[in-house]
């Protein structure tokens, strides 16, 4: 009796503008994808480029550093295993992945 019935209205249709909307929806996380391609996924692929342009220059004689931090002076050379000689008349082979660091001549005796 004292309480009308409420009808709520209806929007007016937008004319063309639900692809815009769409678009600039979706802006943030194109934006978001391109930072972190910047940020993350682009120096990382250069710092694997790096490592396995100084694995494949590896020679024998090099003084490396493994992953483990073992020292040694490069004995033998593989495919996928090198030899180091880690103290006169011992020897180990680790994988060349594991070579983290090249050292420079004369610095392990």
């Amino acid at each position: 009796m004292f309480i009308s019935s409420a009808f709520a209205q209806t929007a007016p249709a937008a004319a063309g503008g639900d692809m815009q909307s769409s678009m600039m929806s979706m802006l943030p996380l194109v934006l978001m994808f391109v930072v972190l391609y910047f940020v993350m996924i682009r120096p990382q692929m250069k710092k694997q480029k790096e490592h396995k342009a100084m694995i494949d220059s590896i020679t024998k004689g090099d003084e490396v550093v493994t992953a483990g931090g073992v020292l040694g002076k490069v004995s033998k050379l593989g495919d996928s295993y090198i030899g180091l000689e880690v103290a006169n008349g011992v020897e180990i082979q680790v994988q060349r992945s594991a070579v983290v660091q090249v050292l420079p001549k004369g610095t392990f005796k």
